[in-house]
């Protein structure tokens, strides 16, 4: 049961075509939408009984973040795709927009429609221009086949979508960064209240989804919301797209139900490399709490079952570490990405994260103090909870996580100056 919402079309010799697309069913939701004029009330109760939720980190019911918006209101109304994918460790979004733009492009349209939203947005990481190319022509594609723009076909609803390239700043994935940074403004999150559904772009009201989450649409809508929440587990409707990387034989991008368990995620991923053996995995990208082997290999890949854990589903971005690595080394690598992407904006995540860093880089070139362990303890507390948004909460949990779980690793960097894995 692999591949079977957004990346259906990747067996096709040119899957991100329009017409390799409508060979698989494509734009067959959107014409029975526009063509039995199905209300905007049964779209949306659709995408809650589908148990979609929220594909790039957060997890929230997406037909419930639809149901906030006030579709009466006058004026404009937008919807948002977030394809700033800057998660580390996080690679699936970009397969979507190379392999599979158009069903992007019918799940935008069609929540559009749902919302009475009047043009969307899709907000690409700065560094896809193979992905942002692609995606602007099937863009055009689109239109030409009057599937896209004015009047579209002939049904009286204009809906256009515009793609806007990011500057490659990791903050700009929060919703109201990237809409900032959308309106030409330096990318900085907003505080909320007033939430995007209120004061959004532009001051309008705007919902804001994830590239996978709008790419599961059109087939929610064509197949059903309980074909799609069967495919899952209770509470994790659906499948999923899960990027693994680490020791393993076959990395990349793999769309399983919700629900797998990693034990199987890990055999497809073609297990461990000859001569490495499990250690740990992040389950969810780099904010995600790390896991130690014993814990993850009983673990479904869903959202209770990570959460139970300690730890967060997030993007789906496994991070399988070996027996060879350091943790302390890859500690220091992720400490580095956020004290290097935090936008400033706050005394908490602006000061900590560099306090983060600067301890754990001296614990791993043998300049640790005794006190270390406990003055980082007490900074990630600092952190955690005190921003405008989750930046600072996801440079602080994988903190505090890795020391939770692998102390000693720490401590003995601290009191021998040196590695024990591999003693360097």
């Amino acid at each position: 049961m692999a591949n079977e919402v957004c990346l259906r079309t990747l067996h096709l010799d040119r899957p991100w075509l329009l017409s390799s697309y409508e060979s698989e069913g494509g734009y067959e939701a959107l014409r029975r939408i526009l063509t039995e004029k199905i209300s905007q009330e049964d779209i949306i109760e659709t995408v809650k009984t589908s148990g979609l939720r929220g594909r790039g980190g957060a997890g929230f019911p997406t037909g419930l973040k639809w149901s906030f918006i006030n579709r009466s209101a006058p004026g404009e109304k937008y919807i948002v795709c977030n394809s700033d994918e800057g998660e580390p460790g996080t690679f699936k979004d970009r397969d979507i927009l190379r392999y599979n733009p158009h069903a992007l492009i019918e799940g935008m349209i069609i929540a559009g429609y749902a919302i009475g939203g009047t043009a969307g947005y899709n907000y690409i990481r700065g560094e896809f221009w193979e992905p942002y190319e692609r995606f602007e022509a099937a863009l055009q594609e689109a239109r030409d086949a009057g599937l896209l723009g004015e009047n579209i076909l002939g049904s009286g609803f204009s809906f256009d979508i515009h793609a806007h390239l990011g500057g490659g700043a990791y903050v700009c994935g929060e919703e109201t960064a990237l809409l900032e940074s959308i309106e030409g403004k330096k990318g900085q999150p907003r505080f909320k209240p007033p939430f995007p559904a209120m004061f959004g772009l532009y001051g309008r009201p705007t919902i804001i989804n994830n590239t996978e989450s709008l790419a599961s649409i059109p087939d929610i809508i064509r197949q059903g919301g309980e074909w799609f929440r069967d495919l899952g587990v209770e509470n994790s409707g659906g499948s999923k797209l899960f990027s693994i990387s680490g020791n393993i034989n076959n990395p990349g991008v793999f769309e399983i139900p919700m629900g797998t368990p990693f034990s199987e995620l890990l055999e497809m991923a073609g297990g461990m490399k000859d001569g490495y053996q499990l250690k740990a995995v992040i389950p969810g990208g780099s904010s995600s709490p790390v896991l130690p082997a014993e814990v993850m290999m009983d673990l479904t890949m869903d959202y209770d079952s990570i959460a139970k854990a300690g730890s967060m589903l997030g993007s789906g971005a496994v991070i399988v570490i070996d027996d060879q690595q350091c943790m302390v080394k890859l500690l220091d690598r992720i400490s580095y990405f956020y004290y290097e992407e935090s936008c400033g904006q706050c005394t908490p995540c602006r000061e900590g994260t560099g306090w983060m860093h600067r301890v754990i880089h001296r614990i791993e070139n043998g300049q640790g103090r005794p006190e270390d362990m406990d003055l980082l303890d007490d900074v990630t507390q600092r952190i955690m909870g005190r921003t405008i948004c989750a930046l600072g909460d996801a440079a602080a949990m994988p903190v505090a996580a890795f020391i939770q779980h692998f102390r000693e690793e720490f401590q003995y960097h601290i009191d021998h100056k040196k590695c024990m894995v591999g003693g360097r």
